[in-house]
């Protein structure tokens, strides 16, 4: 029984932090929305099928952000990953917002971050581990 090496993995890792690695060729969400970053995608069980298959290739690193549909992105990430590999990462920031297609403006205060982080780890059910101190 032969084994393959999955094609992520030959982009090679880096350490997010002192116990965190991730493969070098990750994936970002924010092309997963509607048009304008707005709204569902034209064919939602697409954009789950592209989740998947970044998975199946190796891919350890999924980028995304609560602005991205608003909160869409989020969204289909848990649809089509949940429940969640042990090497699976997922980096969501905060900052951004959508007041429709290809709008985006800033709210970046404190408060507003930790809320927004509140509901990306509620829409996720994922973890929460805080990345920004640990990248430079």
């Amino acid at each position: 029984m032969s084994t393959t090496t999955p094609i992520a993995a030959q982009s090679g890792t880096f350490d997010l932090g002192a116990s965190t690695t991730v493969r070098r060729l990750g994936y970002g969400t924010m092309q997963l929305t509607g048009p304008g970053v707005w709204g569902d995608p034209k064919d939602p069980a697409e954009a789950v099928r592209v989740l998947r298959r970044a998975v199946e290739l190796g891919v350890t690193f999924i980028d995304t952000a609560d602005s991205y549909g608003p909160f869409v992105a989020e969204l289909l990430i848990k649809e089509a990953l949940h429940p969640y590999s042990d090497e699976l990462v997922i980096a969501t920031k905060a900052g951004l917002t959508r007041s429709g297609p290809g709008d985006c403006g800033r709210s970046a205060g404190p408060s507003t971050c930790a809320s927004r982080r509140a509901a990306s780890v509620v829409l996720t059910d994922a973890q929460y581990a805080a990345l920004s101190a640990a990248v430079a």
